[in-house]
């Protein structure tokens, strides 16, 4: 749905982008992690018809940012990190105005913009000024404006932004409901936790390179060597030495302060083979986790050595 090759943009001496190459497939919410000045809203605004890049070529729905912008444009619903709002409408005069703007019917505006208010829950403050409406409000009403001509592409840059815990959880189920209803998300972010909840496959991108793409998993799987389990048995202390013949194990220990064996062991291992290999020898599991790392450290792991 969204492909980049060899996308390159650059600002006299400053390389913003570096040749990314970038895929985002159809019904993904995929996260586009980075911090501020990697390159992401260059990327972005690229992607949206509002920068040309300098060399490369990048495709939404199959059409060239080069010589497709218009079509582009209809089907991309796109909203900035920062959205300048007409503070002295109303929430259903706003909606309707950029209705309008999209050329929609007059007949049909009204329904669209009913639907669009139950959709981000504003409909008890439709007839509120936006400039009552909280931050968490307004972005939601923001992104209710993003949807008006009923794109199949949501580009959303920083939607989280200075959000309270409760507005990120709000954003972020309405995220899970339009992927639902079939749309492809792209979102920027840099708070990296609020993604690893919400996104299917994320991009990892520090000084104009993508360093890492693909699903969380196999993003986790790249950041390590080894990995992580958790587990108690029936026999705990035997099933630490027990644990140890197997090949793929690297190491097993018994903690009893923390009262659970940590086993280390090489990474894309079936949890099973830990299983069956402790029933083989009359222990029985009573707990099993992977300890998986969180996005903040693979992201700090596959950019060592890129930040200087």
């Amino acid at each position: 749905m969204i492909e980049t090759t060899d996308l390159k943009k650059t600002y006299g001496s400053l390389n913003a982008l570096q040749g990314i190459n970038l895929k985002v497939e159809k019904g993904d919410i995929f996260g586009f992690i980075g911090p501020n000045g990697a390159g992401k809203t260059t990327t972005i605004r690229i992607l949206t018809t509002l920068l040309e890049p300098t060399s490369g070529d990048a495709f939404v729905d199959g059409h060239s940012v080069w010589k497709d912008k218009a079509k582009i444009r209809g089907v991309v619903g796109y909203m900035p990190d920062s959205f300048g709002v007409y503070r002295d409408m109303t929430v259903t005069e706003y909606l309707h105005f950029f209705a309008a703007a999209y050329g929609i019917p007059s007949k049909t505006r009204r329904g669209l913009v009913s639907s669009l208010l139950d959709l981000t829950d504003l409909t008890y403050k439709k007839d509120a000024l936006i400039d009552s409406l909280s931050r968490g409000m307004q972005q939601r009403l923001s992104l209710a404006r993003t949807l008006v001509h009923d794109p199949k592409v949501l580009i959303l840059d920083e939607p989280a932004s200075g959000l309270d815990p409760r507005a990120r959880i709000e954003i972020r189920e309405i995220l899970k409901e339009l992927q639902s209803m079939g749309k492809t998300i792209m979102l920027s972010s840099h708070i990296l936790s609020e993604l690893a909840e919400v996104c299917t496959r994320v991009a990892i991108m520090e000084r104009g390179e993508i360093v890492a793409q693909g699903g969380i998993q196999d993003i986790m799987d790249m950041a390590r060597d080894e990995a992580e389990v958790w587990l108690r048995t029936t026999d705990d202390k035997r099933a630490t030495t027990v644990l140890r013949e197997l090949p793929v194990v690297a190491d097993s220990e018994f903690s009893d302060d923390a009262n659970h064996i940590t086993v280390k062991l090489a990474t894309g291992t079936d949890l099973a083979v830990l299983s069956a290999h402790l029933h083989d020898r009359d222990i029985h599991v009573r707990y099993l986790e992977r300890q998986d790392p969180t996005l903040e450290e693979v992201f700090m792991t596959l950019t060592k050595g890129l930040v200087q």
